[in-house]
């Protein structure tokens, strides 16, 4: 059983197997992250051609098949392009969908990358007496502890813009381990001087904002056309506070940590306790 003295991340999620010899070398060759030398969990990015972030993956080694958890992407689309690309020579093949419980121990303070997940199935016995753990997140606490990690969603942080590198995913990208998709892209904002935007945790500080407001951008005052970031993503935690993440161009992060928002009124941020960025 969990420590009772944390907080348990519970979750239903999209997974599929990879089976065959050839299945991690294949894996590998898509996903950003080394997958030929690890044989318990990894976190890895599918990116498209040109580095965007496609979905946010983790990858669970057994001894006859990778299991692949989709944390944050379209399962169905991401299936489907496993599927076209595999030769008739590789000895890969890919699972039906099925969905997992995912569980694991989580705290204020550890990266959530740094902890060690557990997978259940539906009917392993097992699960229920996870269910009855009283440190079990609910709906609203998992979304908003996953905001103060900076774990992005699809159709929000992950909306075919942004790359895993402005999103603070930069542990999870290998860039000695060789050729993989978007690796070209990567290499390149990689050796230049900086990242036009960083990934931002964001809080309201006062009452005075408009939820009915569809403006999401940022800007340095109420009264300034300034814009310098964009609010990605947003979550209602009682009827004063909204949290969320938002994309802030990084020449105006250390802006005193204030910015405003036409729809939320004066916001603060801070950086997610799971965000790395690249030191220059």
């Amino acid at each position: 059983m969990p420590n009772i003295s944390k907080k348990i991340w519970y979750e239903k999620i999209d997974s599929f197997n990879l089976q065959g010899n050839d299945a991690r070398k294949f894996l590998n060759g898509l996903t950003t992250n080394n997958l030929m030398d690890k044989n318990q969990i990894v976190q890895t990015c599918l990116l498209s051609p040109k580095g965007i972030l496609k979905s946010l993956l983790e990858v669970h080694f057994y001894e006859k098949f990778l299991k692949v958890l989709v944390l944050a992407g379209n399962t169905i689309e991401i299936k489907k392009y496993f599927e076209n690309i595999i030769f008739p020579s590789d000895d890969v093949s890919i699972s039906k969908t099925d969905c997992v419980f995912r569980i694991q121990e989580v705290d204020g303070k550890t990266p959530w990358r740094d902890g060690m997940p557990m997978v259940f199935e539906a009917d392993d016995q097992e699960l229920d007496l996870f269910k009855k753990n009283i440190n079990l997140m609910n709906d609203i606490e998992l979304r908003e502890w996953k905001v103060n990690h900076a774990i992005p969603l699809y159709n929000f942080e992950i909306n075919g813009k942004n790359n895993p590198l402005e999103l603070g995913l930069r542990d999870l990208i290998d860039f000695k381990k060789g050729c993989f998709l978007g690796q070209e892209t990567m290499a390149k904002i990689r050796n230049a001087i900086s990242l036009k935007k960083e990934i931002r945790v964001w809080k309201t500080k006062n009452q005075n904002f408009s939820p009915n407001e569809v403006n999401l951008g940022l800007f340095t005052s109420s009264t300034n056309n300034l814009r310098i970031g964009q609010i990605t993503s947003f979550l209602q935690i009682n009827k004063n506070l909204y949290v969320g993440l938002a994309l802030i161009k990084r020449k105006y992060l250390d802006n005193e940590n204030k910015v405003f928002s036409a729809k939320f009124g004066e916001i603060s941020f801070k950086k997610s306790l799971s965000s790395t960025f690249m030191e220059y």
